[in-house]
């Protein structure tokens, strides 16, 4: 259900074709409705997501967790210290046994039961001198970081352009709604004339069952549009996890131009250079060139330095004493043969590396071929808006013509039904080709890599302050009185 607020001054001076053809008949009768609760905008809608979605969320938790790994490798670079001890109670039994007669008889048995206790103590600090593979594990977790960055602002911009799409799938299904509550009403105005003509027998009962047949066609395309509604409510929803009563809908003085610059290679330049996806599958080709590293340097010897102390301390026999050592020195390992599994290693991930980077072309060219369609489907946007509009002023010259011919009985009523359901058609189109506009141009921006705040905050300005909610309003909205069907034809005529 939905209700529109009463519009306000629009904010930009000026009229364009759209406004012009709109004006006459399909504006004719806005009206008031209090709204008690602020509609709201695309802007603050997108912010919202920004901070609930739980796909970025995610993104940035991954973010942070790729950080640590880097601190994780980072720290077998630096100074290593254990510490060990014990402290324990030791019993020693021994037992001896003589045989003094020769004849194979113990004579003589001794037990000895010795206890004492012992502790030690055991220092060691190591430090790495050179260790390549450490070395390159830390240089691929700092490109893994990079890889990360990226794939986080690409995650951001796809919250920019899901938010911004189904923001204008509501204001597209809204006026798609509009226009089909109005040609129900229409319809079922003529529907009922005609059982009125019919029933005085100005009329067959075809015709009556024509109007029939189209009421029941405007209805279902009706209930159809009311569920489009609803379904843009929830995804914008799903997006945000919050739920809005209204939002904003979209003037008429947003300008319907090509992008700017128009010229498509600057576009799919700036891509190249800035769309997050094609940077972050370049920086996948520096992760996995590192980890050719990281199995290559499985050939090369380790160099540590170390220090380490001992001490040891006992009361056996009753003395107390004690052992301590210390160790001052340098250890170096050098793998001789590993059973083939070095070079293995280096293979696979050589062959890894190669398909990283037939990815990163893979991106790179589906990039340039998202942005060629999009720049192209823009400029064709354009043409087709200004098309729509025409043909809105069209069929409704048709409609009024039609009309026309019906007073004077050179028109039946299956005319002026066709008539109307063809401008109703348009009016549809014509909404539907505005928000294809804005959608294709911010997807766009996206594959270009420069969809932010300051994108939306350029659409965010043409919002014109109506609100659009759930409500359907009980009297008449601004398409009502558009499609007069006029009098029937008398029967002398």
């Amino acid at each position: 259900m939905m209700r529109l607020r009463p519009p306000r001054p629009a904010r930009h001076a000026g009229g364009s074709a759209l406004r012009r053809a709109l004006r006459p008949a399909l504006l004719a009768s806005a009206l008031a409705a209090p709204v008690q609760v602020p509609a709201a905008d695309l802007l603050t809608i997108a912010r919202d997501a920004l901070g609930n979605n739980a796909e970025l969320s995610s993104e940035r938790a991954v973010t942070r967790s790729t950080e640590a790994a880097r601190d994780v490798q980072q720290g077998d670079l630096r100074p290593q210290v254990n510490a060990s001890g014990n402290l324990a109670h030791n019993r020693q039994y021994e037992s001896q046994s003589q045989d003094s007669t020769g004849f194979g008889f113990a004579d003589g048995v001794g037990v000895d039961d010795d206890a004492y206790n012992t502790a030690s103590l055991v220092l060691e600090a190591t430090q790495a001198l050179f260790d390549a593979r450490n070395a390159a594990e830390v240089e691929q977790a700092e490109r893994q970081i990079d890889q990360q960055l990226y794939q986080l602002a690409a995650t951001e911009q796809q919250v920019l352009i899901d938010v911004s799409r189904a923001y204008f799938e509501i204001l597209r299904a809204y006026e798609v709604l509009e226009a089909r509550r109005a040609e129900e009403r229409a319809i079922g105005r003529q529907l009922e004339q005609a059982r009125e003509q019919f029933e005085v027998g100005l009329i067959a009962i075809t015709e009556v069952e024509e109007a029939k047949a189209a009421f029941d066609q405007a209805r279902a395309e009706r209930i159809a549009a009311e569920s489009d509604l609803q379904v843009a409510f929830e995804a914008l929803e799903r997006l945000t996890g919050q739920r809005y009563a209204s939002i904003e809908a979209l003037g008429q003085e947003l300008p319907i131009r090509p992008p700017m610059p128009s010229d498509r290679d600057h576009w799919v330049t700036l891509a190249l250079e800035k769309n997050p996806r094609v940077l972050a599958s370049q920086a996948g080709v520096e992760v996995s060139r590192s980890s050719v590293d990281i199995a290559r340097a499985e050939r090369l010897p380790t160099v540590d330095a170390f220090a380490n102390y001992r001490y040891a301390d006992s009361d056996r026999d009753g003395l107390e004493d004690h052992d301590a050592s210390s160790q001052v020195g340098v250890g170096i390992n050098l793998p001789l043969y590993t059973g083939g599994r070095t070079s293995a290693s280096i293979r696979q991930n050589t062959y890894l590396l190669a398909s990283s980077q037939y990815d990163f072309e893979a991106q790179r060219r589906e990039t340039i071929q998202q942005v060629r369609s999009l720049y192209t489907q823009v400029s064709n946007d354009v043409a087709t808006v200004e098309a729509r509009a025409q043909a809105v002023i069209s069929n409704q010259s048709a409609l009024d013509a039609t009309r026309a011919g019906y007073e004077v009985g050179t028109r039946n009523i299956v005319d002026v039904l066709n008539a109307e359901q063809s401008l109703y058609d348009a009016v549809a189109n014509l909404a539907s080709a505005r928000y294809d506009y804005v959608i294709n141009l911010l997807s766009l921006r996206q594959q270009a890599g420069t969809l932010d705040a300051e994108a939306l905050e350029e659409v965010n300005a043409f919002l014109d302050g109506q609100s659009v909610t759930f409500t359907l309003p009980e009297e008449e909205d601004r398409y009502d009185g558009a499609m007069e069907i006029g009098a029937p034809p008398s029967p002398e005529g």
